[in-house]
C-alpha cells in the first residue's frame, strides 16, 4: 500500500467538497436525522465556504490518498482559525475523514501524525480537536494516539445541539 499526503489547493475543491460530504454522511447518516443531515451538509461543504476555508492562511486542508485512490482529508486550523479559542500555542485538528472502504487501515494514523508534524513544525505545545461524544470508536482511537478529554463545546447539526468533547494532547517533541 502506497500512502500520499498533498496539500489541498483551490483546484482540489470539487474533490474536497466530494470527499468531505461522502465521508461525513458515511460517519454521521445512522446517528442523525435526514433534515438535520442534509442542511449540515449543505451548509458545511459548501463550494463558497470550504473556498472561504481554503483561502484561510490559518486554516489547511490535506488529501490522504491509498495507491493514488483518494481516501480522506485532514483539517487544522491555528491561531483565529481554531474553533475554540485555545490560545496561540495550540493546533486545532478540526476533522480527519476516512472514507468507510479505507477504515481500518491506518490512514487516521498517517493523518493524525500529519498534523503533529503540522504543530511541531509551527512551535506549538498541544494538539486538540472536538469529537462527538457519541463517537466511540474515534474517542477510543485518539486516546490511543495519547488525547485526553479536557472539556466539551456544542456542535449544531441542524436544529440539534450535540456535544463534543474536547480532546488534547501536549506535544513533547516525540509521538
Amino acid at each position: 500500500m502506497t500512502i500520499t499526503i498533498k496539500r489541498c489547493m483551490l483546484d482540489d475543491l470539487v474533490l474536497l467538497q466530494e470527499v468531505g460530504a461522502e465521508t461525513f454522511n458515511e460517519t454521521f447518516e445512522d446517528q442523525n436525522s435526514p433534515e438535520n443531515m442534509k442542511a449540515y451538509l449543505e451548509k458545511a461543504f459548501d463550494l463558497n465556504q470550504l473556498e472561504k476555508e481554503l483561502s484561510n492562511p490559518s486554516s489547511a486542508f490535506y488529501l490522504i490518498y491509498s495507491n493514488e485512490e483518494l481516501a480522506g482529508y485532514l483539517k487544522v486550523n491555528d491561531d483565529d482559525a481554531q474553533t475554540e479559542m485555545m490560545g496561540q500555542d495550540s493546533l486545532e485538528v478540526e476533522r480527519i475523514y476516512i472514507r468507510k472502504k479505507f477504515h481500518k487501515q491506518g490512514l487516521g494514523k498517517y493523518l493524525l501524525n500529519k498534523a503533529m508534524d503540522i504543530a511541531a513544525e509551527r512551535n506549538k505545545a498541544k494538539i486538540w480537536l472536538g469529537v462527538w461524544e457519541k463517537n466511540e470508536n474515534a474517542i477510543a482511537f485518539y486516546e490511543k494516539m495519547g488525547f485526553v478529554r479536557t472539556g466539551a463545546h456544542s456542535f449544531h447539526m441542524g436544529d440539534e445541539e450535540q456535544t463534543d468533547f474536547i480532546m488534547t494532547k501536549k506535544l513533547h517533541g516525540e509521538r
